[in-house]
């Protein structure tokens, strides 16, 4: 464990690299928007005593986004969802029977750092309405949705131009929505803190030399085994930014997410006497609170579950799990989160994103863009003009 919000178990076979210690130094000491956004050093563009006086009534706000403009917010949301006393709404993929109330007055906070991103624009025109009120986050230069904001003379906050929506989370992308939830951004931003934690840097460069041993020993598939539905969104949040930061040259990891213990029924057996490609991650948190076996109905050969919680059982799962991993030699690391708060998920954020960087570096390709994506969007614009 190298802070008190969670506990994280490497790989067995730890690998420390001379060149993964320099890239991170170089990585920190980097004055770039994107480390900038992790630290305590990092001012927001919105004007905090603004914006809760001009929308504090809303009690249903509704994100409009694609992948790396929403999957932040909807991470906080999802893991902080006990301190959350508003309504969100998240629409992040284009539905042909979107249903969503209309006799409620939403606050609509748009995002898309291009401004020209096809779902969202579809999915605001479809949504739209009068007595709703709309925040636009975009870059400052001309778009589609910066020049509807004008029209609408909606409010529009400027999206930084140096940092790529997956790596926004902490910027007014995710903060943003974090205030609406009642949250506190200055929590989220650990890096300050962190790096001064000889054992979190340590344990960072081991973890990112041990991927790229598994890596070099063709295991290219990353497999999120989650034990807790609160984390889904985290790791989708994670998913992307592993899979569109690194899949370039033919090079990168493939993430999947397996919710469990679910898929001990599905593929379980896949990963355990399957094709040898994969590498695996344990995410769990401390459960104390949750429905308890009714004893009664117990048969007697079911005495062992007397007085056990559900969330025992998930846990007992996971380490029986995780000991058959060590005896097939299966690579894992996991985490186990104790406490769900913004200090947590701001740590988390940061490992991911530093370790996803540093991993770019290590490949030799470029963690920040995403070529091909575009070639798709280019694409479908052919086909929808004609």
């Amino acid at each position: 464990m190298f802070t008190k919000s969670f506990h994280f178990k490497n790989f067995e076979k730890k690998k420390f690299f001379l060149r993964d210690q320099k890239n991170l130094k170089q990585l920190l000491n980097k004055k770039q928007e994107i480390i900038k956004s992790l630290s305590s050093s990092y001012k927001s563009v919105y004007n905090k005593k603004k914006i809760s006086s001009n929308y504090k009534k809303y009690n249903e706000i509704r994100l409009i986004g694609m992948g790396g403009s929403i999957l932040g917010a909807k991470a906080i949301h999802d893991f902080l969802r006990h301190k959350i006393k508003k309504n969100f709404h998240f629409i992040d993929n284009l539905e042909p029977n979107l249903n969503q109330p209309l006799k409620k007055n939403f606050l609509n906070i748009v995002i898309s750092k291009s401004g020209n991103t096809l779902e969202t624009i579809a999915n605001f025109n479809v949504l739209r309405n009068k007595r709703d009120k709309n925040i636009f986050i975009t870059e400052n230069k001309k778009s589609n949705l910066r020049v509807l904001a004008k029209k609408l003379r909606s409010e529009i906050i400027d999206h930084n131009n140096f940092i790529g929506g997956r790596y926004s989370v902490l910027s007014e992308v995710g903060m943003l929505p974090a205030e609406f939830m009642g949250l506190n951004p200055s929590r989220f931003r650990q890096l300050n803190y962190l790096i001064k934690n000889k054992l979190f840097l340590n344990s960072l460069i081991y973890n990112v030399g041990s991927i790229l041993s598994l890596i070099n020993k063709k295991k290219m598939n990353s497999i999120f085994l989650n034990y807790d539905s609160d984390l889904t969104n985290l790791l989708e949040w994670y998913k992307q930014l592993m899979g569109e930061s690194l899949g370039k040259k033919s090079k990168g990891i493939l993430p999947l997410i397996s919710n469990m213990p679910k898929d001990n029924h599905s593929v379980m057996q896949y990963y355990l006497d399957g094709p040898k490609k994969n590498f695996f991650t344990f995410f769990s948190s401390k459960n104390d609170s949750s429905m308890k076996i009714k004893n009664i109905k117990l048969e007697k050969d079911l005495n062992y579950l007397k007085n056990k919680s559900l969330s025992q059982i998930v846990k007992s799962q996971k380490i029986a799990t995780e000991k058959v991993f060590k005896y097939k030699k299966i690579p894992f690391r996991s985490f186990e989160i104790f406490k769900k708060n913004e200090k947590t998920l701001g740590e988390l954020f940061i490992f991911f994103i530093l370790e996803t960087i540093l991993l770019g570096k290590a490949l030799n390709v470029n963690p920040y863009d995403q070529p091909s994506v575009e070639l798709i969007k280019t694409q479908t614009k052919k086909l929808l003009i004609k």
